[in-house]
């Protein structure tokens, strides 16, 4: 299939859902329920707004199918371009989903203890870390992503650029959580722009035709 604006603006529309969908499931619950140091706060406002809690719980696995749509319709639009890239472009992304996913057991068991500190602490910990491992991956499929974008000739390089600069943001991110090492900085709130700039390339301009 050739590059088309039809499916340019398909594939930017559904990168477009993954913000609302994923902020709120995957940021907005954390910082809406989740109290530093306080577990018995935490349970409280779980407690008091269990529908809201399990709503982000829904919204992070939603997120994760919209995440599938959207690198099969990168594949669809980019696979001209290099299709063994391409390829590897979608591995990551299928590796990510599942690990995402299953993280999401962590909060349904955290509903499933609340009254017990030591055991939802340990739950919201370990979910932190699930999704600490599944943006590993997150980061990684921007390399291949970026690769086709920089040389596919119908998207500007310097958005291809962008997105395996933020590739490395994600990465790095991770790795120095899991080594405890405090940079003082993080690199992603940064260097996301390269996808911002994708999503909002694909949507207004489509891809250049001949």
């Amino acid at each position: 299939m050739k590059p088309t604006n039809k499916l340019a603006r398909q594939s930017g529309f559904l990168y477009f859902l993954l913000i609302p969908f994923g902020v709120f499931g995957i940021l907005y619950i954390p910082m809406q329920f989740i109290v530093t140091d306080d577990i018995n706060a935490t349970m409280s406002n779980i407690a008091a707004d269990e529908f809201t809690f399990r709503l982000g719980i829904v919204s992070a696995l939603v997120t994760q199918l919209i995440q599938i749509l959207v690198v099969l319709a990168l594949y669809q639009l980019l696979k001209s371009v290099n299709k063994k890239v391409a390829v590897l472009m979608v591995v990551s992304i299928l590796v990510a989903v599942p690990i995402a996913m299953l993280n999401e057991v962590n909060y349904f068991a955290v509903l499933a203890s609340l009254g017990n500190g030591e055991r939802v602490a340990l739950f919201l910990e370990l979910h932190e870390y699930g999704v600490i491992i599944a943006q590993i991956f997150w980061g990684v499929w921007l390399f291949p992503l970026g690769y086709l974008v920089y040389k596919s000739g119908f998207i500007p390089k310097i958005i291809g650029v962008l997105l395996m600069i933020a590739c490395f943001g994600y990465v790095i991110d991770s790795f120095m959580i899991f080594l405890d090492v405090d940079m003082g900085i993080v690199l992603s709130e940064f260097t996301f722009v390269g996808e911002l700039a994708l999503v909002l390339w694909l949507l207004i301009k489509g891809v250049k035709t001949t």
